[in-house]
This record gives C-alpha cells, structure tokens and sequence, in this order.
C-alpha cells in the first residue's frame, strides 16, 4: 500500500494538527501499541506518515472529540486517515517489537525495563520517581512519572544489567537504531548523573548504541565529561519552558534551578558533546509567548545547543490534564521560522547522534527542515 499524503495540505501542517488535536481510534487492532502515563510522551500513539514517524496523543480528552479519524490497520499496521470522512492519505503503525515477548531471568518483562519510542528509539526511564513529584508545591504540574510506577507497568530502579540485556535484545531483534535514557531527579546534587553514568557504561559494553541521557543540570560540570567517558554520545537537559513566571507557575520545584545554571551547563557541556548534541525540550503552549520561545531558541542556538521545541499535550490524571493544546497556527508560528533559525546555525535534527532530536516524532520541527533542505 503505497503512502500518499494530500497535496491540499503539507505534511508538516498535518502533523501539526494531529499532534494538536490528537486523533481518535476507530479499532486499533492487534499488535499496535499506545502508551499511557509515565515519562516522556505519554497518551500517545507511535504512526509514520510520508515517510515521518509522529507520535499522536490518542488517549487525550481533545482526541475523544478530534476531527481525525485512524481507520483500523491491516495485519502489517497499514491505515487510512480521515477527517469528517474525506481521505487524507495513509499512515503505518510500527508492530509490537519483539524484545517485548521476553523477560529477565529474575522474570521481569523486557518491555517494564525499556520501551520502544517511535519507529526506532529504545527508551528508559532509569529511575521512575523524583524528589519532586510527590509535593504538589514542588511536581512538574504536567509531570505522570508515577502513572505507570503505580499501574505496574514498569519498576522504580532500572540496573545496569537490566537495561544492557533489554538494549541487546532490542538491537538484535528490532532494529533499534538509537537509545534515551531519562531520570527522575534524585537526592543528591549530581541530579542523576551518576546512575545515567553507570547504565549507559553498561549498555555500550553490551551493544554499540547511540545513547541520549537526560537530567536536570548536574551542580558540578564534571559530570558532562564523566557522561560522555560512559557512553553518552548526546545529552538533554530540558527547559520546558522559557520564562521566569511560567516556570515557577508550572514546575515550581525544577524552577529551583534557575535559567542561568542551565546556561552555564549548557556553555559547559557544548565542547564535551559536540555542537548540536546538546539539546533542550521546551513545551510550547504553557503560557510562554512565541516570541518569548524564539528569542530563547535564538539564545540556544548561538551556543550550539538545539531547542526541540514541542506542542504541549495534556496528560490525564495530572494537574494539567484539562490545559488546552496549543493550536496549530500557533506551532506553524514558532516552528517555520525556528526550523530556519536552527539550519542557518548549522544544526539539524538528522546530524543528532541519539535522543529526541534525532527522533522528532513529537515535533514538526524535523518535517520543516527537511523541507527547507529539499
């Protein structure tokens, strides 16, 4: 089944407007996977289109009422995507992967100590709980790291084994081509350097494995050094959002960190990286102007850093759960003139050695470049 997308709307207009408004499921069928709750993109549903990999919230309240239809796939994950009944062009679904039919010798299921992200991206949540999450003065109010904790899906503490044997099996058996690693934040002021340390050295004495680790900036820059002599080839450190008072109003306890401390981690861990290997999230859509998300985007890029800049989705059964998504015109406002921002730097979302750059499935940023380079 060929892929066509249609002419009346570009690729990246689409993407956006799913990832805004989500899409609803009229039969997912066997073998397709979604997930629900935890870190990272949550809610979602993996689905390639024209070539691009997007994850698409499915399990939002804005998808329950969402224009866009996914048809039930076919036995290879092959669909059809509508709105108010006129085709749009057809999407693929990447099957349940099979690391996921095994488990450790202890009898832990693979898939409890890594998921798969995306088309290609083994992803792990190295420890499934934070010194914040438990205070409503101090959580991420769009944070669910403790969903799939509670809901048995994962374990809280990952091992250096686990994650080695999980990756092993990944690569081998499905192709996986790219690895993140992400922490809740520990007690302590390397802010989970350290365990990142100790499993991506374990992962890469198991598999060669491009490894993104992601935490909150270390106190001490020694770390950036320890993290890439372990294995880490690219690291983000995520601002969610750019300005002062958004960041106390949505993540009062990670706003303890202040915006400097990240730039001087940022400046520090450029030379040990590798310029573009260092990257941000930002959520767009929490109250941040989208002057205010390019002037910061500006900043980054000038020191090499690349800002992946995301539309907010809300997670259900967190504080945000009713926040609206940003709209699509809003995203196509900051995206078209940051993908041109981020190329006249000499950054690109294909040359990232691992992570959620490289990955762009919760982003139309990759799509706009890829349309400038063409």
């Amino acid at each position: 089944m060929k892929q066509t997308m249609p002419t009346a709307m570009p690729t990246e207009q689409l993407i956006n407007e799913l990832q805004s408004y989500g899409a609803r499921l009229a039969d997912t069928g066997i073998g397709v996977q979604s997930r629900r709750g935890g870190a990272g993109p949550s809610d979602h549903k993996a689905m390639t289109l024209d070539g691009m990999t997007v994850m698409v919230p499915v399990h939002t309240a804005p998808a329950f009422e969402s224009p866009y239809v996914i048809e039930r796939p076919d036995a290879e994950g092959r669909s059809r995507i509508t709105r108010e009944g006129l085709n749009l062009g057809e999407v693929s679904f990447p099957l349940r992967p099979r690391f996921y039919e095994r488990s450790t010798a202890d009898g832990i299921p693979y898939s409890k100590i890594a998921v798969l992200h995306g088309r290609d991206v083994l992803a792990t949540t190295v420890l499934q709980t934070c010194i914040r999450y438990q205070s409503r003065t101090k959580t991420c109010q769009f944070c669910s790291i403790g969903q799939s904790l509670a809901a048995g899906r994962t374990i809280e503490r990952k091992t250096p084994a686990q994650l080695a044997e999980v990756a092993r099996a990944a690569v081998e058996l499905d192709g996986v081509k790219h690895m993140v690693m992400t922490t809740g934040t520990p007690p302590g002021k390397d802010r989970g350097a350290a365990i990142l340390c100790e499993s991506a050295a374990a992962v890469k004495a198991a598999v060669d494995l491009p490894i993104q680790a992601q935490c909150e900036p270390p106190d001490d820059d020694i770390w950036f050094q320890r993290m890439k002599d372990a294995g880490v080839d690219a690291l983000g450190m995520h601002l969610e959002a750019v300005t002062p008072e958004v960041r106390h109003r949505i993540m009062p306890g990670k706003a303890s960190v202040p915006l400097e401390r990240y730039f001087s981690a940022f400046e520090a861990a450029v030379p040990v990286f590798g310029k573009g290997q260092v990257s941000t999230y930002i959520l767009a859509g929490l109250g941040d102007t989208k002057e205010a998300v390019l002037d910061m985007a500006e900043r980054l890029v000038a020191i090499g850093v690349y800002p992946f800049v995301v539309p907010f989705v809300p997670i259900s059964g967190t504080p945000l759960e009713s926040h609206p998504t940003p709209s699509p015109a809003f995203m196509d406002e900051i995206l078209k003139p940051l993908s041109m921002m981020v190329m006249r730097g000499g950054l690109r979302a294909t040359d990232i050695k691992a992570g959620c750059g490289k990955c762009g499935a919760c982003s139309a940023l990759s799509t706009y470049e890829r349309r400038l380079a063409s």
